[in-house]
């Protein structure tokens, strides 16, 4: 399909900066093929059935936006941003570095040297190896947990781009850009659907017998990346590591035998879910979804509202159909909802 056909307008006083407090005040929009209705996201509960299950991502977002210095070579040293986006081991990460043209293979980065105190001593990389479209292969001197927590000292929670570009980075980042359930280091971007999930609210989906599971996937920096083709079937995936054990798989396929619903928190628990097929899943993953894709996994989707052209965009409309979707959009739009990681959510029943 062409990358176009996923295009929209969106008023720029749309995109949210903030999270609402609390959390599921936020707007929820359900979506099915019949129509649209509006709600507040904490009658979750009365819209889903008891017996459904609804799977979370447990990824945590880590510090992974950090600035640097060039060092070592010539007589400049010239600031590097660089986003970490997948780990390859203990002390190697593949990020997206920019200005990408003043790195090369070999060069060494120093990490956290202006306006924090290093506990730890510098923190510096070495760039292995150098790819496409600013990605390179940083091998840091830390290793583990030393290079986790040197990490966490000096980096700064990668806010995606539209919010980035209009307000900085601020410590209630930290507490606002991280799910209640967070617990598995590893995520560069949160799993935004799950924001809106606030303690009260857990319980009260417990206690209308809706059960939880949760699954692992650790957002890269890949989900912010634009797609920069006009055929979506030119379109790369960035890889993202996942994890779905055995006895989770049982359980959901247990449930949909007695006749649940396996409702997907955000886009990222769906991806896996499609991964793995509901079977024992760990490794990474590149799974693209346009329309046209038959979902083997997911019944229900719990989604925000995304970029225009974004391969986000084009999972939720080969979920719902396009059509649909667009309608959604459009009617959220004129009704003021807030859109992208810090907006409100919809509630997505898929094409029958």
């Amino acid at each position: 399909m062409r990358v176009s056909d996923f295009d929209f307008e969106l008023p720029p006083g749309r995109i949210a900066l903030r999270p609402v407090s609390p959390r599921d005040s936020s707007k929820l929009l359900v979506v099915r093929q019949q129509g649209l209705e509006d709600h507040v996201f904490r009658e979750l509960p009365e819209l889903l059935r008891a017996g459904d299950v609804l799977v979370f991502n447990n990824t945590r977002v880590i510090p992974a936006a950090l600035s640097g210095n060039r060092i070592g070579r010539g007589g400049t040293t010239p600031k590097i941003e660089a986003l970490l986006h997948l780990r390859l081991d203990g002390s190697r990460w593949k990020a997206f570095v920019k200005p990408a043209k003043k790195l090369e293979a070999g060069d060494r980065v120093r990490f956290g040297a202006e306006g924090k105190v290093c506990l730890l001593g510098t923190r510096d990389a070495t760039v292995e190896a150098k790819g496409e479209a600013g990605e390179v292969t940083l091998a840091f001197d830390f290793h583990g947990p030393a290079l986790d927590e040197a990490i966490a000292a000096v980096g700064e929670m990668p806010l995606p781009p539209y919010i980035a570009g209009k307000r900085g980075t601020d410590e209630q980042d930290r507490q606002d850009y991280q799910t209640i359930y967070a617990e598995k280091e590893g995520a560069v971007a949160a799993p935004t659907a799950g924001l809106h999930f606030t303690p009260e609210l857990m319980k009260r989906l417990q206690a209308a017998r809706i059960s939880q599971e949760f699954v692992t996937l650790h957002v890269g920096a890949g989900t912010f990346l634009p797609v920069k083709a006009e055929d979506t079937s030119d379109h790369k995936m960035h890889a993202e590591w996942g994890e779905v054990t055995a006895a989770t798989a049982e359980r959901l396929k247990a449930a949909r035998a007695r006749g649940g619903r396996v409702v997907a928190v955000g886009t990222t628990s769906l991806r896996l879910l499609e991964a793995s097929g509901l079977e024992p899943f760990s490794g990474t993953t590149d799974i693209f979804i346009t329309p046209g894709y038959r979902f083997r996994g997911t019944d229900l989707l719990i989604t925000n509202f995304h970029l225009p052209k974004s391969t986000l965009f084009m999972l939720v409309s080969a979920f719902s159909g396009i059509e649909t979707m667009r309608a959604a959009y459009a009617h959220a739009i004129a009704n003021e909802y807030r859109f992208y990681s810090y907006g409100d959510s919809s509630l997505l029943f898929p094409v029958s």
